[in-house]
C-alpha cells in the first residue's frame, strides 16, 4: 500500500467584473444593458417623457440626471439589490456605489422624491433614514 501526501495549495482571487454603465433619467440606470429602476424614488421625467394624464415630479431633469451621473462617475464598488419588475420591464432595484445608496443621494440632494408605495419592503426608508 503506497502512502500518498497531497500538498494542498489555497489561493485568494479578487477579481473585477466591469461594469458599464449609463444614467438614462434621475431614476433609471442601464447596468451592463440591464435597464434599472432605482426603487422608491420618482424623479422629475425629461422633456416629452411625461405621458397624458399622469402627474410627474417638478424639477429640472437635467440637473437631477446629472446628480446622478456624478456619483457613478466617482466609481467605487457597485451593489444592486434587486426586488422585480415594473410593468414596462425594468428591474427594480436597490443601487449602491461605493457606500452611497443612489436613491438616497437622488432624495437628500433633491432631485427626486420618496415614494413610499413603491418601497413596500421599505429597503429605502430603512437606507435613507426616512
Amino acid at each position: 500500500m503506497t502512502n500518498l501526501n497531497y500538498r494542498c495549495q489555497f489561493a485568494i482571487y479578487s477579481f473585477f467584473i466591469l461594469l458599464q454603465i449609463i444614467v438614462v433619467d434621475g431614476d433609471t440606470l442601464n447596468i451592463n444593458h440591464e435597464r434599472i429602476r432605482l426603487i422608491g424614488i420618482d424623479a422629475p421625467e425629461m422633456m416629452g417623457h411625461c405621458r397624458q394624464g399622469r402627474v410627474c415630479v417638478k424639477g429640472n431633469p437635467h440637473r437631477s440626471k446629472a446628480s446622478l451621473q456624478s456619483i457613478v462617475n466617482r466609481g467605487g464598488s457597485v451593489k444592486i439589490v434587486r426586488r422585480g419588475y415594473d410593468r414596462y420591464g425594468r428591474t427594480l432595484a436597490s443601487v449602491s456605489i461605493g457606500t452611497t445608496n443612489l436613491s438616497c443621494h437622488q432624495i437628500r440632494t433633491h432631485n427626486a422624491v420618496y415614494v413610499p408605495r413603491w418601497d413596500r419592503t421599505k429597503i429605502i426608508s430603512n437606507s435613507c433614514n426616512l
